[in-house]
């Protein structure tokens, strides 16, 4: 590990395992909830975003226009059931289920375990007010995909400590 990724505060974390982002292109354990952007399987122009909380396991699940998703009405619908397999592509299942306090079984959970064990406590309906903060946050990073490649430094960026000495 070099230098500035023992110092720093914030911590790099790598993929457990690699994952397409056509279907989930966005997933994120923030504020409480396991969150994200999940393509809509009938509409290519449009995205749901999607949400479950940690403990409770309440969950959200509505268009990047806040329109309620019609198969999440009393459990969990697709979109959430693609989130949470692509959280533990992306963090491991072991730590999705700490995060969101999932009670599974002994042993490595899997996404169908930790998708079971928090749809048993049948969990409520959530607020979907930070599904705007969520899609906001979706569409800061794919800014980035928007920039030409270059060399010079990102202003917005500048917390980063230089990788090499000049």
């Amino acid at each position: 590990m070099s230098y500035w990724e023992r110092s720093s505060t914030a911590r790099v974390t790598a993929s457990a395992r690699p994952r397409k982002l056509a279907k989930v292109p966005f997933v994120e354990l923030a504020d409480g909830r396991l969150q994200g952007v999940v393509s809509s399987g009938s509409d290519a122009g449009r995205v749901y975003v999607s949400s479950v909380a940690a403990g409770t396991h309440a969950f959200t699940c509505s268009t990047n226009n806040n329109r309620p998703c019609g198969g999440a009405r009393g459990s969990f619908c697709n979109h959430i059931r693609s989130l949470i397999a692509e959280s533990v592509l992306q963090y491991g299942a072991g730590r999705v289920a700490r995060y969101l306090k999932a009670d599974v079984a002994d042993g490595e959970p899997d996404a169908q375990a930790i998708t079971a064990a928090m749809g048993a406590v049948r969990p409520p309906q959530g607020d979907s007010t930070a599904a705007a903060s969520v899609f906001s946050r979706f569409l800061h990073h794919l800014a980035y995909l928007e920039l030409t490649p270059v060399t010079a430094p990102l202003p917005e960026m500048q917390w980063f400590p230089p990788t090499r000495a000049a």
